[in-house]
């Protein structure tokens, strides 16, 4: 029973036969996210203190709700995702681009690693709780997606390998391997347009709440 389930459903299917990129990916990741977080302890003083002027600056306004407008946000946001998703997507078909999506990601979780680090470091307790509601609801989307996406650019990559360099035969054809390819590409600016109304409607909405609230 278990085995035929595996066979009817599609998510299982995927999860099953890219179990290994999967795990690759994901350490890859989180790699990335203890890189960025152990970048903030290398930081000079001087170098801290500026970055986290400016970061007062922003909170400032945003305390003062002087932020954009949350359609020029969610723009910002979701265009920004869909470039990078999209490159990796690219690099995917490219081929030569397989190291550049194993970099890409890594540099994602950087990003993440360093964003949530810094402010844990400046503010303790506050910068715990800023991070988890202006870095956290919109990556509930957005680095599954990430992962998702580079999961099947490298899977893609290596099956175009096998083909055209080590002339392996295919036991699938190219063209239905590409419209699952775009298949995948859409459904992730799908959710990445989520994200990006997360990020635009409510992150600004629970950090201006959260500063109220660091600063009585």
């Amino acid at each position: 029973m278990r085995k035929k389930l595996s066979f009817s459903n599609p998510i299982i299917r995927h999860v099953q036969e890219y179990s290994s990129i999967y795990s690759f990916i994901i350490v890859l990741f989180l790699m990335g996210v203890i890189f960025g977080a152990v970048i903030v302890n290398s930081l000079s003083i001087d170098q801290k203190e500026d970055l986290f002027y400016y970061l007062n600056q922003f909170f400032g306004q945003v305390s003062e709700g002087k932020v954009a407008e949350s359609g020029d946000l969610f723009r910002l946001s979701f265009f920004h995702n869909v470039k990078f998703l999209g490159l990796i997507w690219v690099l995917g078909i490219s081929i030569i681009g397989l190291p550049l999506i194993l970099i890409l990601l890594f540099i994602k979780g950087v990003v993440v690693g360093f964003s949530v680090g810094f402010l844990v470091n400046q503010m303790k307790w506050g910068g715990f709780l800023l991070s988890f509601v202006t870095v956290l609801p919109q990556n509930l989307f957005i680095i599954p997606m990430f992962i998702f996406v580079s999961v099947i650019a490298v899977g893609v990559s290596l099956k175009l390998i096998r083909k055209i360099f080590i002339r392996q035969s295919m036991g699938y054809q190219i063209f239905p391997m590409l419209m699952q390819y775009v298949f995948a590409f859409v459904l992730a600016i799908g959710v990445v347009s989520l994200a990006a109304g997360v990020e635009a409607y409510l992150s600004p909405a629970l950090m201006k709440s959260v500063m109220n609230y660091i600063h009585k």
